[in-house]
């Protein structure tokens, strides 16, 4: 009886190891695998241009699609409206969303910057009604009613101004005040190429990876959001200093 025991004890042994030999073999196998495909992710990574080192990749990942800000970027501002000369030194694109407290929050910061750099620098604005802002599609299409006209700066400065207060009829008032002709700017904000206008500027922005509201393009140099006025003070000084 004994012996018998001792056999069936030694038969599970073997069973037992043969069983732990076999769990450990597929492990080291799917171990591997799992290296090997790590591997080829790093390779695709570190063959992307700009991406050829571990911490420029940590600040790609980081930055999501947003806009390098090490690159210069052409963006295009052919019939958008614009204060200062062509020739200026330094073009500052913005791209805004009349609904956006942070656009709105940006506005003394530029003013400042016309007031100090004078005819260095001239200022670009591009739409990009963003999708979470219900009312600032009927804003931009006011504005580009009034670029029509001649005085975009004028119902930009008085939408932002109460920027709680977003109708439509808000609007007509304002254009109102500053002299529109009424019936072109009635029939421009409901127009085809106010829209057109509107959605080419929001695929700009797509084209160039900006996300959100405001994003500005100094000289091609992208800066995100409302920066306070020494981030675009510096970069200004350098883009003149180059000139």
């Amino acid at each position: 009886m004994n012996e018998r025991t001792g056999i069936l004890t030694l038969v599970a042994a073997l069973i037992v190891g043969a069983s732990l030999i076999a769990s450990s073999l597929v492990i080291r196998s799917s171990v591997d695998r799992a290296s090997g495909e790590l591997a080829g992710v790093r390779d695709a990574l570190l063959a992307i241009p700009g991406v050829g080192k571990p911490e420029e990749a940590a600040r790609a990942a980081a930055r999501g699609s947003r806009p390098d800000p090490d690159r210069r970027y052409t963006v295009n501002t052919e019939g958008s409206p614009s204060r200062g000369p062509e020739s200026a030194s330094v073009s500052i694109v913005e791209f805004s969303d009349f609904q956006c407290p942070f656009c709105r929050r940006v506005g003394p910061t530029m003013e400042k910057i016309e007031a100090d750099y004078g005819d260095q620098v001239r200022i670009v604005f591009k739409n990009m009604p963003l999708s979470i802002h219900p009312k600032a599609q009927a804003a931009h299409a006011a504005g580009e009613a009034a670029h029509r006209q001649g005085k975009f700066w004028e119902m930009h400065d008085r939408i932002f101004a109460n920027q709680s207060r977003l109708e439509p009829e808000i609007f007509e008032g304002y254009a109102q005040e500053i002299g529109l002709d009424m019936e072109r700017y009635r029939a421009d904000v409901a127009s085809s190429p106010v829209k057109e206008r509107i959605s080419a500027d929001i695929e700009e922005a797509r084209r160039l990876g900006v996300t959100g509201t405001p994003g500005f393009f100094v000289n091609g140099r992208f800066v995100s959001g409302a920066q306070p006025y020494e981030t675009f003070k510096r970069l200004i000084d350098e883009e003149i200093g180059k000139g």
